[in-house]
């Protein structure tokens, strides 16, 4: 009977420009069988799209056969390369595999101010990453503009997934709810799914859809109004007095610019001093207007549908512009107003149906008795975030 060869382990991270030729290659495999391993993941993997500092591991035997070669593609899939039959090294097979993980429900508090003075701060603070700050402010971005209503004492809790794999961080879920007191006003929101569509949504306590016609801001937050709506500005290049009719909002060069609503583009080209434009119709006689772009979304061009919160260009300096900002214009029915007043005036979402409230208003309730006691909890073990285990919704 032949007993197993020896065998080794190792584990490491991809190193810079290097293939999945090139890394094989290094661990010299027997003749031919780096050759094989690549053409075992013909259709399932580009052999030459790995990642430097992604994770691998790789199994071979002291005689230099390969048993097994994983690499992670991403936080949910990894590679494998494997071989069925120990008696014909040559044969390998490949497969892109799903990551198991495990899925608990976590609970954060956090507040603005002192040296957390932005939301990703404030999370960074809690232990959390910065994918959960943009997930939370999308939630609440129909209500609540992250880049001006922000102010010291603000504070938030918020429930939500969090999944991890062999002990390390894997990525997050939904968030399940979350109550968020910005500028001294208090908003709730609840993720809900609809039993008869079976389509997921926000919505406040009182189940009213927390997606509003516009969003608060075309950027998802960080930046800051640097300069408001006015008849009367001093203009910062040609010095005098001039109409301002948008809102500029400084922000990093490149930050993504979204679309306030869903709409159909008019143009995207140059417009004089505007530099680089999108302008975008809407329904209810609105337009959007995104000035000084450094450069334009992917298909975004005259005639192209896009969704609210889609990607339509890059924060630049195009034109008459003294450095990187976003001039953000909206004009109703053929007037320009003001973008943050006429937000403002806008109704609440939609709500949920009748015959469908009793069931949230439960579940509204379970998600705030939780959010209290495990944060209660919190106060005892990690001053700002727990977990716990909440029935998913």
């Amino acid at each position: 009977m032949l007993l197993p060869a020896e065998v080794e382990t190792i584990t490491a991270r991809v190193p810079r420009n290097a293939t999945l030729d090139s890394l094989l290659r290094q661990h010299e495999l027997a003749v031919g069988l780096v050759d094989a391993a690549v053409k075992s993941v013909s259709g399932v993997f580009n052999p030459r799209s790995l990642r430097a500092e992604r994770p691998y591991r790789l199994v071979r035997s002291v005689d230099g056969l390969l048993r097994e070669f994983e690499y992670q593609i991403d936080a949910d899939n990894f590679l494998r390369i494997f071989n069925p039959d120990h008696k014909r090294p040559g044969e390998l097979q490949a497969a892109v595999v799903p990551i198991e993980k495990q899925t608990e429900v976590a609970a954060v508090r956090g507040s603005i101010g002192g040296e957390t003075t932005s939301l990703i701060a404030a999370l960074d603070g809690a232990g959390e990453k910065i994918q959960l700050a943009l997930a939370l402010a999308d939630v609440f971005s129909g209500s609540i503009d992250f880049n001006s209503d922000l102010q010291p004492g603000d504070e938030f809790e918020v429930v939500f997934e969090k999944s991890t794999h062999a002990g390390e961080f894997a990525g997050y879920g939904a968030i399940l709810g979350a109550r968020f007191v910005a500028d001294g006003r208090e908003h709730q929101a609840f993720r809900w799914t609809d039993p008869s569509t079976a389509k997921a949504a926000y919505y406040d306590e009182n189940g009213r859809s927390m997606r509003r016609f516009f969003l608060k801001s075309p950027l998802r937050f960080e930046p800051r109004i640097t300069s408001g709506f006015s008849l009367r500005r001093k203009h910062p290049v040609h010095g005098g007095f001039r109409a301002h009719l948008g809102v500029d909002y400084g922000a990093p060069y490149g930050s993504a610019v979204v679309s306030v609503a869903g709409g159909v583009v008019v143009s995207a080209g140059w417009a004089g001093g505007g530099g680089k434009q999108v302008r975008i119709r809407h329904a209810s006689g609105y337009e959007s207007y995104y000035l000084h772009l450094s450069r334009f979304g992917s298909g975004i061009r005259a005639g192209a549908r896009v969704s609210q919160g889609e990607v339509i260009g890059y924060v630049g300096a195009t034109g008459t512009a003294t450095g990187p900002h976003l001039d953000y214009r909206l004009r109703k029915n053929g007037v320009f107003v003001n973008p943050r007043v006429e937000h403002g005036r806008l109704p609440p979402g939609e709500p949920i149906a009748g015959v469908h409230l009793a069931a949230f208003r439960e579940r509204v309730g379970q998600l705030q008795g939780r959010m209290a006691t495990v944060l209660a909890e919190s106060a005892h073990a990690k001053p700002d975030a727990v977990k716990a285990s909440v029935p998913n919704q």
